[in-house]
């Protein structure tokens, strides 16, 4: 009778998984290493719940066009994964993905911050779960500031006052900072941040928060920068081929003192240096009478769910397996950059699969305040409307009032095709 029962049992169990098996589809981009870590994490995870999961993954090229076509058509993957700017683009209302909070008894949402969770929401709904969260942090060389007797900066005087000191004793070719290109103008916005405490663009209402006379003083911050010799001229820098930062062997050599770049670029900065060089993160510059510290943090990309989808409970189980779980953050490693997810993260520092470093900076990005960034910060359109006009004005071929007025009439324009 008791073999009877258990077999009973048995039968209505697998009956039981059977019916709640889910034939599932994912999406995502990447390189070979993250093809192959979210197949086998798919594996474990569908194996764990039941579910099959079929991976669609592509390089980062037509990624975006691809996925477009896909929800445009009601055709997406149950799960996708999606830059975070995109969502005001699929979902700029908040109904064109499901909503996470439903989940939350099948994701654990603990494992994310309030301004984590922000970041992937839209008009109060959770329509991505931050994969891995990234910010924009000063690091500076230790070597090379200890060369010229200076301790590493904690204010913007203290680094504008560093400039002549390199000048004087370690040479005209060394300078304590970087600004170029897209960070000259992440500098101009984060000092304009610090200083209003307000972001450029407002998330809340997708209209210039600045002033036209706000902005023209952010501009001209970056000549301050040139004319202490802080950074160097961008002429300069175009002159010498526009190398990116980890290319410079000024970089490398330490003759550039310091740089504010995304705390998951560490080990793609840290690499080239000559032997004898080392980084340090330190918290945000500051200004007198700030209003805020300004970090620019955001999600690097998000896992969603397709609100078309017919299976929403199966796919929450397979996210919450793939950034919560043992076996799919094994699986996935660091893939994806430092989890966002603190249960993850924990589990890939025990087995040492990420570096004390990385988590000391992505604590400093965490524990940061600032005000929220605007997805559009990240479109090519705006980031060409600030880059390109602060490049005329560190040529000299526009005022900072010509700049601003044409950032803002670029920026708006830009601002148009999410308001209509």
């Amino acid at each position: 009778m008791k073999l009877n029962i258990l077999s009973l049992a048995l039968a209505t169990t697998a009956l039981a998984t059977a019916a709640n098996a889910a034939d599932l589809r994912m999406s995502w981009w990447g390189g070979d290493s993250r093809h192959v870590a979210t197949q086998e994490a798919l594996k474990v995870c569908g194996e764990k719940y039941g579910h099959t999961i079929s991976p669609e993954f592509t390089g980062w090229s037509g990624h975006f066009e691809k996925l477009t076509t896909q929800i445009a058509g009601g055709t997406e993957a149950d799960i996708m994964q999606v830059n975070w700017p995109w969502l005001s683009i699929y979902s700029a209302r908040g109904d064109g993905l499901a909503d996470l909070n439903e989940f939350s008894d099948i994701i654990d949402l603990s494992n994310w911050g309030e301004a984590e969770l922000a970041d992937g929401s839209m008009k109060g709904k959770l329509n991505g779960l931050s994969v891995s969260t990234t910010g924009r942090l000063f690091v500076f060389n230790k070597i090379t500031w200890a060369k010229a007797g200076l301790e590493l900066p904690k204010t913007w005087d203290d680094l504008i006052a560093a400039g002549p000191v390199f000048a004087e004793k370690l040479g005209e070719d060394y300078y304590p900072f970087e600004a170029a290109a897209l960070d000259a103008s992440l500098i101009m916005t984060l000092y304009g941040t610090q200083k209003t405490g307000k972001p450029l663009i407002d998330p809340a209402t997708n209209e210039i928060s600045w002033t036209k006379d706000e902005l023209v003083d952010a501009i001209g911050f970056y000549k301050t920068l040139v004319d202490n010799h802080v950074i160097i001229p961008w002429k300069k820098v175009a002159a010498a081929g526009n190398l990116p930062l980890h290319e410079n062997p000024n970089w490398s050599s330490g003759k550039i003192g310091g740089t504010y770049q995304w705390d998951s670029t560490y080990f793609k900065i840290s690499d080239p240096l000559q032997e004898g060089q080392e980084l340090a993160y330190v918290d945000l510059l500051s200004q007198d009478g700030q209003k805020t510290p300004g970090i620019y943090r955001k999600a690097s990309m998000v896992f969603s769910i397709s609100k078309n989808s017919e299976n929403q409970e199966a796919a929450a189980q397979i996210v919450n397996c793939l950034l919560n779980e043992p076996e799919g953050v094994a699986a996935l490693g660091s893939t994806r950059g430092v989890p966002a997810s603190k249960a993850a993260r924990q589990q890939l520092l025990d087995a040492d699969a990420i570096k004390p470093i990385q988590i000391e900076a992505q604590a400093r990005v965490l524990d940061a305040e600032g005000p929220g960034i605007h997805p559009m910060m990240e479109f090519p359109d705006v980031r060409s409307a600030l880059q390109d006009n602060l490049e005329l004005f560190a040529y000299g071929e526009i005022d900072a009032e010509t700049a601003a007025d044409e950032m803002i009439y670029a920026i708006e324009e830009a601002l148009e095709d999410i308001k209509s």
